[in-house]
């Protein structure tokens, strides 16, 4: 985790997905990339111009950067898929910063093989997106600039084999993974335990998403074992073609002492309303909440730990079919001042300021 200030940020993102295909009969070769680049403007315009410790996303404040920028191979067929992608940004950077050499860049890179005729039963290896949460790293597949902080601080990708099974009617999702840990690609030195988690999602509709995922593991050197357990649950709902709603609540729990029964704990809650009156604007309103009295994944080093509100307003102007341009107003309200001015002194709250544009092809 990085250290804990606030910044109001003007973000400006860029996306860009390219695709070129050579497909065959049995399957087909996909070329596509995606950039994010972004401006963000901290109210509270730290001396480092990083955002506080528990941003991961967009993590740079007062300059231009880019967030994320990807090349990705892709091949399908009937029986085999693999996936590589080939990364580099600010949420690189923060996010991969504990990986070794160039696993540093690695977005992604998997195998998958289909294990059975008839149905939809696959067998993926590598690195892979995280089955915990409904927001993606890549920008423009969110209903908001910034990602919630729920999503900076579980796992955005994990590494491990994943079993993964969907119904004939599409409805049913199941999948159980064999992990490295929370959000690791290489394990931590002198662990031996691998992770596991689950994943369950139910699609009634085409317009209802139910999902709930799990995740189970120790996360730390063996000489000091913590097991941590976590939940996931969040719903989909596009009400109409106009309005839509997403919901989530996690929960986690991690051992206090190596062998010990006693737990801390931290839940954090996100509501966001989508409102998109035609196919080129759209509005999104996002209210969060988290606790973490414990310090297990945020630490403060306060009494109370870290519990924080946060909301934002987004807009979202579609320009072409690949480009997308949006703005954000967001703020953090600690419980105590986590956040950090420029004259080192200590606030309760971090406006954020945010303008994006996203190209994909």
């Amino acid at each position: 985790m990085k250290k804990l200030m606030m910044v109001t940020a003007v973000a400006c993102g860029f996306g860009l997905q390219a695709v070129a295909q050579d497909s065959t009969k049995n399957g087909g070769f996909t070329i596509s990339g995606y950039a994010e680049a972004y401006y963000l403007y901290d109210a509270n315009r730290p001396l480092n111009n990083t955002r506080p410790g528990f941003v991961y996303s967009h993590n740079r404040a007062n300059e231009v950067n880019v967030n994320l920028a990807f090349l990705k191979g892709s091949y399908n067929s009937d029986r085999v898929r693999a996936n590589l992608a080939i990364g580099a940004g600010t949420y690189m950077n923060a996010n991969l910063a504990a990986e070794p050499g160039v696993l540093k860049n690695i977005y992604e890179a998997n195998a998958g093989v289909k294990l059975s005729k008839s149905s939809n039963l696959w067998l993926d290896a590598g690195i892979m997106p995280s089955h915990i949460g409904f927001e993606s790293a890549v920008g423009k597949d969110n209903w908001t600039v910034t990602r919630s902080i729920v999503a900076d601080n579980s796992p955005y990708y994990e590494a491990g084999a994943k079993l993964g099974y969907t119904s004939k009617n599409e409805k049913w999702y199941f999948a159980a993974m064999y992990l490295n840990g929370w959000q690791r690609i290489q394990r931590v030195d002198g662990n031996s335990t691998p992770a596991f988690g689950t994943q369950i999602t139910f699609k009634p509709s085409s317009s209802v998403t139910l999902n709930y995922s799990t995740f189970a593991g120790n996360d730390k050197p063996d000489s000091v074992r913590l097991m941590r357990y976590y939940h996931n649950v969040y719903g989909i709902f596009n009400v109409s073609d106009k309005f839509g709603i997403t919901a989530g609540f996690d929960y986690g729990m991690e051992q206090k002492e190596k062998g010990k029964n006693k737990l801390n704990n931290w839940y954090t809650g996100v509501v966001i309303l989508k409102y998109s009156p035609d196919k080129t604007n759209s509005i999104a309103l996002r209210g969060e909440y988290f606790q973490d009295e414990n310090g297990v994944i945020i630490a403060t080093g306060t009494p109370e730990g870290f519990k924080t509100f946060g909301w934002s307003v987004n807009y979202d102007r579609q320009l072409f079919a690949n480009a997308v341009w949006r703005l954000e107003l967001r703020s953090f309200h600690g419980k105590e001042e986590y956040f950090v001015k420029r004259d080192l002194s200590t606030t309760k709250s971090s406006p954020v300021v945010a303008t994006a544009i996203a190209l994909s092809f």
